[in-house]
């Protein structure tokens, strides 16, 4: 059992992406076992005009220790608790002053680890600076307590906090270390750039992609800490073949979980579901001034804005061959396939707004488009919703709409947040091609919504290695993706949605069942366990290490 445990995150108090997620579900069952001993470190990045959604900042047990802190000048902390369940403690730190250090910083770097700093661009200084001031409030907070015989874990995640754990493995021996790479540097950058990555991945080499796509100082970092690390983990299998590959190390596997009390229970979830669907089919009979019956099909892919990586461009082509499936089959009630995903957003659309609040609706110019963008023009998805030739007519069986913004209840629209409008969904869609684990399938089974992914996705190969192929008895759809199998992939997905459009209540009723079944399984009472290994393995080397000395 260790006596102290510091997580660091750039997604501590700051929701940025899925890392939020895991952390902000994780801490109440990490809570439960470490109590106060729990310290989270995340940047400060709020203003008293801009103030944290998420921190508020009390007297905890390390008032004392805030009083007392001997830090680089300029450097500021703010210590409370992040406002999630289990309330655990966390300390947000300011890093412009520690500019000054940054050469200093990188030289001793390439000396020790040979990081290179040099090729930097983009984040990388702003992401060094903020590791390197979460190892200094590590480092203070142990010197503090004062006990050598504290066993104290430092768990650092991603690259972005990569240059913490090294001066921590550097400067203090005696803490254990973990980094987890949630997806490496370089196979996302691979991906991004639209080469293959999984037919040709054993013909990989790390470092010379790195140089090829001007990734070297990212990947050196994140190579130089999972080298470095007394214990490396990453989430998936998927991922830790990857890992194996590009970073050279072998990783241990530690799963996302979910916590189930995001999730309403009986009529609490009935209600919800009501809403969500009644504000969902408002707002695409007011864009598009049709009516749309109550068991309209509802459908929805999310995540972030990577058409190919999470596989937006296969959802938006599956949409368009359920659509020619549907368009001579007469009297079939209609579908409603949304995107969610924020792009850059400027407003919500005025007319839409304007026609939400009128008393009877009629067709808006552009009935494919929720809120205005910046770049219309070449936004991805919205270019790809007319190449397909979406117009959204009358006569059309299959209505699709993309919401670009965030969901975070106060969007001008629909107002209303990601989980509540997940819980109105008839189906979600997530086609990954480059997915680590994937909280999206998982969140939208634990909501009951009939989910399809691919074994591409951590979550995917997790419920086909936990379950099998049965989705009819497990409730997720997981399809079998490759590199080179696209038009398989979007008529398996056409298919898919095409079982749950003709499926009668009482099937629909099973696989919403099987869905909540199989997500408890992935809850995080079931995985803390991986970490508990991970934590015991980095204790274990770090007192191996301490003996030698």
């Amino acid at each position: 059992m260790l006596d102290l445990l510091f997580e660091t995150s750039w997604e501590v108090c700051n929701k940025v992406g899925g890392i939020y997620a895991v952390l902000s579900t994780k801490a109440k069952t990490l809570h439960q076992q470490y109590k106060d001993n729990l310290i989270f470190i995340g940047p400060d990045l709020w203003t008293d005009e801009n103030p944290s959604p998420t921190f508020v900042e009390m007297r905890t047990p390390l008032a004392q220790w805030q009083r007392q802190a001997l830090l680089p000048d300029g450097m500021r902390v703010r210590v409370g608790r992040w406002d999630i369940p289990g309330k655990p403690i966390a300390v947000l730190v300011t890093y412009d002053a520690l500019y000054t250090y940054k050469n200093a910083l990188y030289s001793d770097m390439w000396n020790r680890y040979r990081v290179d700093s040099l090729h930097a661009y983009g984040d990388y200084d702003e992401s060094c600076m903020f590791a390197y001031a979460a190892a200094i409030v590590i480092e203070s907070i142990v010197k503090w307590k004062d006990n050598p015989d504290l066993k104290i874990v430092a768990h650092f995640d991603e690259w972005t906090t990569g240059m913490g754990l090294l001066h921590i493995k550097a400067h203090m021996p005696q803490v254990a270390t973990v980094f987890t790479t949630h997806a490496t540097s370089i196979g996302r950058s691979i991906c991004g750039n639209g080469k293959p990555l999984y037919d040709y991945m054993e013909g990989y080499d790390g470092d010379q992609m790195a140089a090829e796509l001007n990734m070297q100082s990212k990947h050196s970092l994140e190579k130089a800490a999972a080298h470095a690390a007394d214990a490396f983990t990453t989430v998936s299998g998927v991922t830790a073949r990857e890992c194996r590959q590009l970073l050279e190390r072998y990783p241990m596997i530690t799963p996302n979980g979910f916590e189930q009390n995001y999730v309403p229970k009986g009529s609490k979830f009935t209600a919800k579901r009501a809403a969500a669907r009644e504000c969902m089919l408002r707002v695409a009979g007011r864009l598009t001034g049709q009516h749309y019956a109550d068991d309209t099909l509802i459908v929805a892919t999310s995540g972030r804005l990577e058409m190919r990586n999470k596989g937006i461009d296969v959802y938006l082509d599956s949409v368009s061959s359920l659509r020619d499936s549907l368009r001579f089959v007469s009297k079939a009630r209609k579908v409603v396939a949304l995107v969610l995903v924020p792009a850059w957003m400027k407003a919500p659309r005025a007319d839409l707004v304007e026609s939400l609040h009128a008393s009877k609706p009629h067709r808006l110019f552009d009935p494919v488009i929720t809120h205005h963008l910046h770049n219309q023009d070449s936004d991805p998805v919205y270019n790809r919703i007319n190449v397909l030739g979406f117009h959204n007519e009358p006569h059309d069986k299959v209505t699709l709409i993309d919401v670009p913004c965030y969901l975070n209840g106060n969007d001008g629209i629909f107002n209303m947040s990601y989980y509540d409008l997940l819980a109105g969904l008839d189906a979600a869609v997530f086609p990954s091609y480059y997915e680590p684990w994937g909280y999206t399938p998982l969140e939208s089974a634990a909501f009951g919504v009939p989910t399809i992914t691919t074994d591409l996705a951590g979550f995917g190969q997790w419920v086909l290695d936990r379950f099998g192929d049965d989705s009819d008895r497990y409730g997720v759809k997981v399809l079998h993706r490759t590199d080179s199998n696209y038009d398989e992939t979007v008529r398996a997905i056409a298919m898919s949605m095409m079982n749950l459009y003709v499926m009668s209540d009482k099937e629909n009723r099973a696989i919403r069942n099987a869905n909540r079944t199989t997500s408890k399984a992935a809850s995080w009472d079931n995985f803390i366990s991986c970490y508990d290994e991970a934590y015991s393995h980095a204790l274990d080397m770090a007192a191996q290490r301490m003996k030698t000395k």
